[in-house]
């Protein structure tokens, strides 16, 4: 794979990845790949991440069953920054959201807005934490 010798991982080996709905072009979570992470989404065609909290190699969907499908990859002009559109399967978000961008900031700047509904339970999904 070629191209993971022309990608630029920052100091810690990690490239940030926004995952957007390959039909709406919704912007659905923003995590950060390594070098295998990269490698087992172009191959399996599930999205794959690094968790920078936990240290460790994670399938989107592995404990929920709300998988990313990748459609397409790319790659930015700069070449640090990777774009998967894809199918969602459930919420993208743990906090049980479709999107991560489910509050909005208000005009003055004061205050988060939540928009829309959770589409499920995130300690059903998840256990208590």
């Amino acid at each position: 794979m070629q191209i993971l010798n022309q990608l630029k991982f920052d100091s810690n080996g990690l490239i940030p990845a926004i995952a957007q709905d390959a039909i709406t072009g919704e912007v659905l979570m923003v995590a950060y790949m390594n070098e295998a992470a990269v490698r087992a989404t172009i191959e399996t065609k599930k999205a794959t991440y690094w968790s920078r909290s936990r240290q460790k190699f994670w399938i989107k969907g592995e404990s929920s069953g709300h998988f990313q499908i990748v459609k397409s990859m790319y790659v930015d002009c700069d070449q640090d920054c990777i774009l998967l559109k894809i199918d969602q399967k459930g919420a993208a978000c743990h906090t049980g959201f479709r999107s991560c961008f489910y509050r909005k900031l208000d005009d003055a700047g004061n205050e988060l807005i939540t928009e829309g509904e959770a589409l499920v339970d995130p300690e059903k999904v998840y256990g208590k934490k």
